[in-house]
């Protein structure tokens, strides 16, 4: 039987006590992270410019017992994840965990062109690189001096299998993402000896707000998806949560550096 849910349930929960911000946090694989570290102890910042939603995860968790804030974050803007990090600091006294999880992808097509690198305007391109790259940069440059002071820290960030795999169509998206798995790697190398452990998780397609665009066509990019990986469906946001889990927990206490598809094996093929 599985860790979570035994019947003999640890009294000692995976992340009791521990500080978690997870940005991107209202909706989708961050949602159901913070949800998760919540119910395994966690007190979580939830930061997303989705103030609303955010705020509507954070009452969730305090219904259900745990503990939770949300703040308003633009994660390209370096004085919101000052004051991100900050948040943590002021409530809850310290930082553990950074979940790099914000991002825009294909559920933003209204606000930033998803095409190729020859097709997209300038502007669209740059917007995206703040986000999704410059945005996890920068979560890690404002986390990792609170961590270092404290004496360890744990850093994971969300990729794309996109990073990993031709995949056209949204050239700066698959550009950024490649950033955040080769980001990741020289920082585990850099602040290992601090103590801080870096991990990615390189998601295949999940069902989240981001692709329903996507998974609306019936003749669509998922369909073809679905036939070809081998487990033959589309993940769900929970199941990304477990592997998040597994990262920023004791689970992976020897663990960095690592960049783990969880793409219903695409990676094997």
């Amino acid at each position: 039987m599985g860790l979570i849910g035994r019947e003999d349930h640890r009294m000692e929960r995976l992340l009791q006590d521990k500080v978690a911000i997870i940005t991107g946090g209202a909706k989708g694989q961050g949602r159901a992270s913070a949800i998760l570290f919540a119910q395994e102890g966690a007190r979580v910042v939830i930061a997303d410019w989705d103030v609303d939603n955010g705020e509507a995860t954070a009452n969730q968790i305090k219904a259900g017992g745990g503990e939770a804030i949300a703040v308003k974050v633009d994660v390209s803007d370096e004085e919101d994840i000052k004051a991100m990090i900050q948040a943590a600091l002021d409530n809850y006294g310290r930082l553990d965990i950074l979940f790099n999880n914000a991002a825009v992808g294909y559920s933003e097509r209204s606000r930033f062109f998803m095409g190729s690198v020859v097709d997209t305007p300038r502007r669209d391109w740059d917007a995206i690189q703040a986000i999704n790259l410059t945005g996890v940069a920068l979560g890690c440059k404002h986390a990792i001096p609170v961590m270092i002071k404290q004496g360890g820290g744990v850093i994971l960030n969300n990729s794309s299998d996109n990073a990993l795999h031709s995949v056209p169509g949204a050239d700066s998206y698959t550009a950024a993402k490649g950033g955040v798995v080769s980001l990741t790697r020289v920082l585990a190398d850099q602040y290992g000896p601090h103590g801080i452990r870096v991990n990615c998780l390189s998601p295949g397609a999940v069902m989240t707000e981001m692709i329903a665009e996507v998974a609306a066509d019936p003749n669509g990019p998922l369909t073809y998806w679905n036939a070809k990986v081998p487990l033959r469906r589309t993940g769900q946001p929970e199941e990304l949560a477990m592997a998040a889990l597994f990262f920023v927990s004791d689970m992976s206490s020897y663990v960095t550096g690592v960049i783990l598809p969880v793409d219903g094996g695409r990676d094997c093929q």
